[in-house]
């Protein structure tokens, strides 16, 4: 009776804060050539089901990411559900919809949590519940408020498809690389006990996240850190990274949930992107913001490269890998005459 008293009294706890505390940003980007019609109806979907959630609208903020590219839809909406808008003059990328949505919250003292969700109707507003317990979970047990919870896809390759899916794994697992050599240059080891319960790397790239409030505001209201890179790479490509990236640079706690999706999406923007650039971008900026030496981002790529069912498409496969690769060497500085050699992989499996 105890275990289920106390069990009680967190989901409590936890719904109490979902809402009352917790803000949510919305990034919103409509392309003029795509149906407007139908991603303003998962649009509407998606702040209905937030709006549910939450006791009131306003701790709900749609952030575009340029006049152009939704803000007349999304004025709509906000005035129908009653939520925080905030438009960006210019079009530059997710991030900058990110930060300008948890800038626009922050005024909001009383929240204590800031969950950023696509606008695609693929990020569930009922499990927002578990984002929040997971993370009062590693605040009680630690006594740190510095905390970043990943909603792990269960699939990559069902509501992605295949190819998406496996790069997607490419970039994640060099990005962990990248992270436990920060860690062990920094001294400071990666804490990763509320992270690896589930599988071998965490899914980063996910694009439903929960921070704390000062994890969030540390992300998202210093100074950006382009590291030579361009601003579709920060803004835009790596992103998601970024987020991650930021946050255990300041000492956040990471926490990964499950959470569910669509078995396809309903909508992407992932076919209007140079695919090689964009994953090797993935890559390219967090390497730069860790100071990973070329040599080691080599040989993760060719450590990861032939685990990767995608490696087995000849020659499609191998050649989207080996385009990536070629991108990140380039951009870290490597020597091109040598890094033509084709990736090794091993005789047997």
């Amino acid at each position: 009776m105890k275990t289920r008293h106390s069990s009680s009294h967190a989901v409590a706890v936890a719904s109490g804060i979902v809402r009352h505390r917790t803000g949510i940003v919305i990034p919103v980007y409509l392309p003029e050539h795509i149906d407007t019609r139908y991603g303003e109806t998962l649009l509407r979907e998606t702040v209905g089901t937030y709006c549910e959630q939450v006791a009131d609208p306003a701790t709900i903020c749609l952030s575009v990411d340029g006049e152009p590219f939704g803000s007349s839809v999304a004025r709509r909406l906000a005035e129908d559900f009653g939520t925080l808008i905030c438009v960006a003059a210019v079009n530059r990328g997710k991030l900058q919809a990110v930060a300008e949505g948890v800038r626009t919250l922050s005024q909001n003292a009383d929240l204590a949590y800031v969950a950023v969700v696509d606008q695609d109707g693929d990020h569930f507003a009922n499990e927002l519940l578990n984002f929040v317990r997971a993370a009062r979970h590693v605040a009680d047990h630690l006594g740190d408020d510095r905390i970043l919870v990943l909603g792990r896809r269960i699939s990559r390759h069902r509501p992605m498809g295949f190819l998406r899916g496996e790069l997607e794994e490419f970039a994640d697992r060099i990005l962990l690389d990248a992270l436990f050599y920060r860690a062990a240059i920094a001294a400071r080891p990666l804490r990763l006990e509320y992270a690896f319960a589930l599988e071998e790397f965490p899914d980063f790239h996910s694009g439903y996240k929960l921070f704390s409030r000062s994890t969030a505001e540390r992300v998202f209201l210093s100074e950006p850190q382009f590291e030579g890179v361009s601003e579709a790479c920060y803004y835009r490509h790596a992103c998601e990274a970024v987020m991650v990236v930021e946050a255990l640079e300041h000492g956040a706690y990471l926490g990964v949930v499950n959470r569910s999706t669509l078995n396809e999406q309903p909508v992407s923007t992932f076919g209007l992107f140079d695919l090689s650039q964009l994953v090797a971008d993935k890559i390219i900026w967090p390497c730069k913001r860790l100071h990973v030496p070329v040599s080691f981002v080599k040989q993760w790529m060719a450590n990861h490269t032939p685990r990767l069912l995608l490696h087995t498409l000849a020659p499609q496969g191998k050649e989207q890998l080996a385009r990536i690769r070629q991108l990140v060497i380039a951009a870290l500085g490597g020597e091109k005459d040598t890094d033509a050699r084709p990736i090794l992989h091993p005789l047997f499996v």
